[in-house]
């Protein structure tokens, strides 16, 4: 059972031994700490008291740091930012405009300080020249929503807590602010870090903003970023921790796998995300969260990212976020309003039949009208189906892909750059694709399986209609999806009537959607009892009859076998 570190008793002299017994703890950790992989991959780590090493602070938090690391802790600069002048003169009713037009809901607690004025140019930010060189060299003309009202948030110092459909550019609205809080603190050295902390739910979400971050800080000199997820070589990771990095990018598990084996420390930590942090607490990543957030120095920043919002990001939030400025963007947790939505009833044997002629027709279009075939994106339940559609759209001359947990981190990797680059244009995924994936151009998105609830829908055809452009997405189902389906007809139907498109997240609203589910199979079997009923046969004893006579059937063959 875990158990929070506040709750844990140790000596007094614990951390003093965590040198000690560091080159111990590896060789104990297969009974001290139990690392296991679901079907996604998810890192999730159980710890024993007697190896994890006292993260707890006794007089400050700023004490938080690796044995071997004896010099001082520098305190954190939390620089009096402020934007242009032209933008500090905005009076209430413009920023009210602004917000307006960017379709941008920003909620402060009663009594707080304002919200920063949205920004809709990267010059009015006054950020540092390195960060300005690259967002121009990377042709970043203007923030979307989400930049032009969370990256002044950040930038003031301020807690946020953001909530924007996915492809609205998240990443950058977080990333932008966190190096240049980073480029104001006293460089980190050998042993020393990170200044900020990034927590992502999958390898392929964190492997996506470490790239992001490079990207924005490539003409930093001596600006270290390090990724720590599962599936990778420990060894290297460990020697890039203890090397001194900068910002460190991990999925939870893994970082505080090395967290106990001191390979690096909380202590410097003054800027910390969380993103997609509903994803990460569906996950069960929410003791890992939890270790992290009690065992931060005193003076940090927290932004936590949500594509939806569940009472369970709203409790994270009050527990974690002092003072937070809420930045909602658009219609939260709806279908985008950019994506054309089909919905086809087949049976289940028909299903992949109907896939290959949709398909092998649109690689037909797009030859006869000299355009490449559009990137397209294959939902599948299981790993192993997703393994045969793939085979099977391969055997029809298309160029197809599949991406699943069992799969190896090198063959993920060689699959989603194949996919973004183009030389393999169908992409067959289970729900490891379904959040945090950001492909530009992908037209089409296919649910040969539907999923289990609308946000998860959600969160599939989101990863077409991106940064504005148009897309597609069909959607087979059978008479099992029934409930799912009638949810998504009327959220189309409230979109295009105009009318907000609202419906619960979380583990809450899907524990009552399975029961609504189990409710509507248990009414449906009753039906078809009532129909199956003669004038003067008893079902029940009927079935009865029938498993009598099945035992009846065991019984005499196991007879035969023992005469036998």
């Amino acid at each position: 059972m875990y158990e929070p570190p506040h709750r844990r008793t140790s000596s007094s002299n614990s951390v003093s031994k965590v040198s000690s017994s560091s080159s111990s703890s590896s060789s104990s950790s297969s009974s001290s700490s139990v690392v296991t992989l679901d079907s996604d991959l998810t890192t999730k780590l159980s710890f024993s008291s007697k190896s994890l090493p006292n993260f707890s602070n006794s007089n400050s938090n700023t004490t938080c740091r690796r044995s071997y690391a004896s010099h001082p802790v520098p305190q954190p600069v939390f620089n009096n930012w402020k934007p242009s002048d032209r933008v500090l003169r905005f009076n209430p009713e413009q920023i009210e405009e602004v917000r307006l037009r960017l379709n941008v809901d920003v909620t402060v607690a009663s009594g707080s300080v304002p919200a920063p004025a949205p920004i809709e140019s990267f010059t009015d930010m006054c950020l540092h020249p390195s960060i300005m060189k690259d967002i121009e060299f990377h042709e970043y003309t203007r923030p979307t929503s989400i930049q032009a009202q969370a990256m002044p948030v950040a930038l003031s110092g301020r807690d946020l807590l953001g909530c924007a459909e996915t492809g609205s550019g998240k990443t950058a609205a977080f990333t932008i602010p966190m190096i240049q809080h980073c480029v104001a603190q006293t460089p980190v050295g050998r042993g020393d870090g990170p200044l900020a902390l990034v927590l992502a739910p999958t390898r392929e979400l964190a492997q996506q903003i470490e790239k992001e971050v490079k990207a924005l800080s490539r003409s930093l000199d001596s600006f270290k970023t390090a990724i720590v997820v599962g599936g990778t070589n420990i060894a290297e990771q460990r020697s890039e921790l203890r090397g001194g990095v900068s910002i460190v990018v991990a999925t939870p598990g893994r970082f505080l796998d090395h967290l106990q084996q001191g390979n690096t420390s909380l202590s410097r930590v003054s800027f910390v995300i969380l993103d997609e942090a509903d994803r990460m607490l569906d996950m069960g990543f929410e003791p890992q969260i939890r270790e992290v957030m009690q065992n931060l120095p005193d003076k940090h920043q927290t932004l936590l990212f949500s594509a939806t919002m569940p009472v369970e990001i709203e409790a994270l939030a009050q527990e974690y976020l002092t003072d937070p400025v809420q930045v909602k963007v658009g219609k939260v947790s709806s279908p985008t309003a950019n994506v054309i939505q089909i919905l086809e009833k087949v049976s289940e044997n028909e299903k992949v039949d109907r896939l290959l002629a949709l398909l092998v027709e649109e690689a037909f279009l797009a030859e006869k009208s000299c355009h490449p075939f559009p990137l397209t994106i294959v939902f599948v339940e299981r790993k192993t189906r997703c393994d045969e559609v793939s085979e099977a759209l391969v055997a029809e001359g298309l160029h197809a892909v599949a991406l699943h947990g069992g799969r190896s981190q090198s063959d993920r990797e060689s699959a989603l750059r194949d996919f973004r680059n183009g030389s393999t244009n169908i992409l067959v995924a289970t729900d490891v694709a379904s959040r945090g994936l950001d492909v530009m151009g992908v037209a089409h998105v296919v649910n040969l399986d539907l999923p289990k609830t609308v946000e998860d829908y959600v969160h599939r055809i989101g990863r077409t209609g991106r940064g504005g452009s148009m897309g597609q997405a069909t959607s087979f189902y059978t008479d099992r999806d029934m409930l799912l389906v009638a949810q998504i007809k009327k959220a189309i139907v409230d979109a295009e009537s105009g009318n907000a498109v609202a419906f619960a997240t979380g583990k809450v609203a899907r524990r009552k959607e399975r029961e609504a589910a189990a409710a509507q199979k248990g009414a449906t079997v009753a039906t078809s009892k009532l129909s199956m009923m003669g004038p003067s046969v008893n079902i029940e004893d009927k079935y009865r009859f029938m498993i009598a006579a099945s035992n009846m059937k065991r019984e005499g063959a196991a007879d035969s076998a023992w005469d036998d």
